[in-house]
Order: structure tokens, then C-alpha cells, then sequence
């Protein structure tokens, strides 16, 4: 696998042909879905949290292999995180973490960090340990982050 394939690199190819923790997720504690209008990519990742530290989490992915290697290696990285963490982890993380992905490709990491914040956000909306969550910006859905409010 050290030859990149197309235009993709070795750890893209990976994360497709293998996809780390794929599937539906009973009973989640966040779900948020993220969806690419232009091409239709849509990402749904659903999170376990205990004591505010992300304990679990699955994807479903419909769209193209970056839009599932991207699902796939933001699942390793928000695993074992806690929630303020999971935040930081930007479309630029997501894309670097994979070592990078073609320009046409961005968008797909761009799901991800929004699938990321939209899993949080309606965990923190179910939460009846948190006394106050962020605001909910106009439009989001529930647990669902639209794509024209993130302004890119």
C-alpha cells in the first residue's frame, strides 16, 4: 500500500478498503449528520459520551472514498476524546490526519468536522447534566449541521 492509487495516498486507500468503526450505533448519546448539497456526500456519526469524554463512536457514510476515509479516520480521532477536544478537530486536522486529499476532495473532511460539531451539539441539547449548551444557530436541525451556515 505504499503507492498512492489515483488521486489518493496510501492512508486514504486504507481507511477505505478498511473502515474503522462503521455501522449504526444502538441507543447513541449524539448523532449528527452532515450533508454536501453540490454532490449529495451525507456522513451521520453517532457518539457515546460518559463523564464528558467521547467513549464510542460510529459512522455511516453514503458518498465517495474520501467521504468514508474521512468518516473513517475522525472516528480514531475523537474516540477517547472529551467534548471541548472534539471541537478543535477542524477539516484541515481531518484532511492532514489523512495525509492529505485532493482539492476536489476537501469537502469531505469539511463533513466531517461538521458531523463532529452537529453529534455534540444534540448531545448536549438531549444532556440533562449540562446546565447550559451553546446557542443553536438559526436553521441547524436537529443534531443536523447545514452546510450554507458554515459560511466556506
Amino acid at each position: 500500500m505504499g503507492e498512492p492509487i489515483g488521486p489518493y495516498n496510501s492512508i486514504v486507500i486504507d481507511h477505505l478498503n478498511h473502515p474503522r468503526n462503521m455501522g449504526e450505533m444502538e441507543d447513541p448519546d449524539g448523532v449528527g449528520e452532515a450533508q454536501n448539497p453540490a454532490c449529495g456526500d451525507t456522513m451521520r456519526l453517532f457518539i457515546k459520551v460518559e463523564a464528558d469524554r467521547i467513549t464510542d463512536v460510529k459512522f455511516l457514510t453514503f458518498g465517495c472514498g474520501a467521504a468514508i476515509a474521512s468518516s473513517s479516520i475522525t472516528t480514531e480521532m475523537v474516540k477517547g476524546k472529551t467534548i471541548v477536544e472534539a471541537l478543535t478537530i477542524s477539516n484541515q486536522v481531518v484532511a492532514e490526519a489523512l495525509g492529505g486529499l485532493p482539492a476536489t476532495k476537501i469537502h469531505c473532511s469539511v463533513l466531517a468536522e461538521q458531523a463532529i460539531k452537529a453529534a455534540i451539539l444534540d448531545y448536549l441539547k438531549k444532556s440533562s447534566s449540562h446546565s447550559s449548551s451553546p446557542q443553536r444557530e438559526e436553521g441547524w436541525g436537529e443534531g443536523t449541521y447545514k452546510e450554507e451556515k458554515v459560511g466556506r
